[in-house]
């Protein structure tokens, strides 16, 4: 039996000091050991539905193309072309025509990154097509959503994701669809984000509105170390969603049922996504730092596909709902940058709300080596 507690914090639970939030070198460092190292969400598997079709994915300077290939398998590759490292594919959503062509010198792949042609390369000594594939880049799919992993030796999917997998089989994800997107440029480190959506300490003040249907001491963790940190907070008995009046006319998702009605589940899944289960939809932020002190995020709500397909369907109480509750919380994340930027900023304590902030921190420092 899954046991959900309340958050708590040791006596020694302190802020991260300054350089994390303003350091450029510490930008550069987590680059390297957690976005380039680790696994990071980049998108889901319908928008590749077809064969041929593509999109890309930018993180932190390297871009990616994910496709599909002609026997429905899924790949992703550097976008870098095997001759002289033209950048090939430019638009970031698509369809290949059977092939991707570096716009270059034409060097031409297979949709599973095989060099299929390369001009007047058979004058070159030595020169053989099978030694020039695209490089690879892991790919996972987990409930639905596409995950990046640009390490060449990538510890496995399976192994990282253990605690995930199997773990909201209530909710259906993979068959959820997507019926709204909206993105944002916040002027805030991407830690920050992340730290400000795992407590709810601020959201008396910051969110009225979402205390009133949610309170704020309600919260419940059942994952409190490592890359996964979250759990529950309940909704107060009047009201039956997080819409912009409490209420929805919308059936439950998938087999939700029972106390899961009365809860929203609310996990950061290390590093870039933040994974929010509702009884009638499901909303996921994905978060691509863009630099020490710019986050770029992209926020979607998803629905049951017979939901959204019957007459009247309108997904806006939901959506405007949280997209004020998400601009209230750029806005404090964007002050905290401001203020933690400072050199008058030194670390402060913990409140006992802020457990899982701690538990965040230390996941981090262990990911970069400090």
């Amino acid at each position: 039996m899954i046991e959900f507690v309340r958050a708590t914090v040791q006596s020694d639970a302190w802020t991260l000091p300054r350089r994390y939030y303003a350091s450029e070198e510490v930008f550069r460092t987590e680059a390297e050991r957690i976005f380039y190292a680790g696994w990071a969400c980049i998108g889901r598997a319908e928008q590749i539905a077809r064969p041929g079709d593509y999109f890309l994915a930018q993180i932190i300077g390297e871009s990616i193309i994910v496709v599909r290939d002609r026997d429905g398998q899924a790949h992703a590759f550097f976008n870098v072309c095997r001759h002289r490292g033209t950048r090939m594919c430019t638009e970031d959503t698509g369809q290949f025509a059977g092939s991707i062509q570096c716009p270059y010198h034409a060097w031409t792949y297979g949709l599973d990154g095989q060099l299929l042609a390369a001009r007047h390369m058979q004058e070159t000594p030595g020169f053989d097509k099978r030694d020039y594939p695209l490089h690879a880049v892991a790919l996972a799919e987990w409930e639905g959503f596409l995950f990046l992993n640009l390490s060449p030796e990538p510890e496995p999917f399976e192994h990282v994701f253990a605690p995930l997998i199997g773990k909201f089989p209530a909710w259906h994800m993979p068959d959820l669809r997507r019926a709204r997107r909206i993105e944002y440029d916040v002027q805030a480190n991407w830690k920050l984000i992340v730290q400000n959506y795992s407590e709810c300490y601020h959201c008396p003040l910051i969110h009225p509105a979402l205390d009133r249907l949610s309170p704020s001491t309600s919260g419940r963790n059942d994952l409190s170390e490592g890359p996964f940190l979250g759990g529950y907070m309940t909704l107060n008995t009047a009201f039956d969603s997080m819409t912009t009046d409490g209420h929805t006319v919308r059936p439950p998702v998938g087999d939700v049922a029972g106390e899961e009605l009365s809860r929203v589940y609310y996990y950061s899944i290390f590093p870039n996504m933040l994974l929010s289960l509702h009884p009638d939809y499901v909303m996921a932020h994905t978060l691509w730092p863009l630099g020490v002190g710019r986050t770029r995020i992209v926020c979607e709500w998803y629905f049951d596909p017979a939901t959204m397909s019957a007459p009247g369907f309108d997904p806006s109480d939901a959506v405007e709902f949280w997209d004020m509750t998400n601009r209230q919380d750029w806005h404090v994340c964007e002050l905290s940058q401001l203020g933690v930027s400072s050199i008058g900023y030194t670390p402060g304590p913990y409140a006992s709300a802020e457990g899982l902030l701690h538990a965040f921190d230390r996941e981090y420092l262990r990911v970069i080596g400090e």
